[in-house]
């Protein structure tokens, strides 16, 4: 298979931050969504799209901490959105698309790792609605509010989707259940969502991107015992990074997201995996967790799974 996943040379990397990547970039009277964009890299990035100018729209699942920890930040706003809930979803779009607002970036951060076996909507397993289907049918019900003609919507994935490709035969887990491989499956449907949409919406202009915001510490880990991170060797046992030059800061992890809603350097560009602010090769056949892997970027499995989602959410702006 033929790949875009080739790096350009951005002159940024793994260290640079949301702030370097936004550095000469104006970004007054331009809206950005940003799902989970109050904590962690989504608070982060929030912070630099408003000091670049933007006004932020963050929806939430809990409404009352995100105004908490947006207070002060200006240029955001927040709204009640449950991406576990087809139904929340419909109803913050028709909030949103009623306001007549356009939206010039979506962010898709929100998302949940490596939680217990948990059910949502019609029995549908958490990580796989959340981070997947919920994005998915709230893309679809903002299209008439993105902007043609330069939008760009950017799917926030992980180098967890090494772990698994899609599930076909078994995509809720009936069959069993192991919380790193279904967060797995999850991360690479939204690999797969960007690469369809943007073929979808390359002709409007708007383009996708997928990414790995690198491995950053962060409330994402909030499913996970605190021995099981120090057994991964991420933390000591009174919860220390053991190896910080191995972790970015919240400021480093929001720069690959950042820099692929707003750089120029990618215009003209979409479909494709990002990392460290910059396109990433394609995964090497070691099995080391670098790159992308080839069912990620499928153009027939992210078509697959698009047709899949929108049976399953009833949900498809390009029907």
């Amino acid at each position: 298979m033929s790949t875009a996943q080739n790096k350009i040379g951005s002159g940024f990397g793994a260290t640079s931050t949301a702030e370097d990547v936004l550095r000469g970039i104006d970004l007054t009277g331009r809206l950005a969504l940003v799902t989970g964009g109050y904590s962690g890299l989504g608070l982060e990035t929030t912070r630099a799209l408003t000091r670049a100018g933007a006004r932020v729209v963050v929806p939430a699942r809990r409404p009352a901490a995100a105004r908490e920890a947006l207070a002060g930040v200006d240029g955001a706003e927040v709204d009640e959105l449950d991406l576990g809930d087809l139904d929340s979803v419909r109803a913050f779009a028709e909030r949103f698309l009623a306001s007549g607002r356009t939206l010039d970036m979506v962010i898709d951060n929100a998302g949940i790792m490596a939680c217990p076996e948990t059910r949502v909507g019609p029995g549908w397993e958490a990580q796989f609605a959340t981070n997947h289907l919920g994005h998915f049918a709230l893309v679809n019900r903002l299209w008439p509010a993105i902007a043609p003609g330069g939008a760009r919507v950017v799917s926030v994935s992980s180098r967890g989707h090494h772990l698994s490709p899609v599930r076909w035969d078994d995509v809720h887990w009936q069959r069993g259940y192991d919380k790193w491989e279904a967060y797995g499956q999850a991360k690479t449907a939204n690999v797969l969502f960007a690469v369809h949409l943007d073929a979808l919406a390359r002709d409007s202009g708007v383009r996708a991107f997928a990414l790995h915001p690198g491995g950053i510490l962060t409330p994402l880990q909030r499913h996970l015992a605190k021995e099981e991170m120090v057994e991964r060797g991420w933390i000591d046992e009174h919860g220390n990074p053991l190896n910080p030059e191995g972790f970015k800061t919240p400021l480093q992890g929001a720069a690959t997201q950042v820099w692929a809603a707003t750089s120029p350097q990618l215009d003209g560009l979409g479909g494709v995996y990002l990392e460290d602010c910059d396109i990433a090769e394609p995964a090497p056949s070691d099995g080391e967790r670098t790159g992308v892997m080839s069912w990620a970027v499928d153009p027939e499995q992210a078509a697959r799974l698009w047709d899949l989602s929108a049976d399953l959410t009833g949900v498809n702006a390009f029907a």
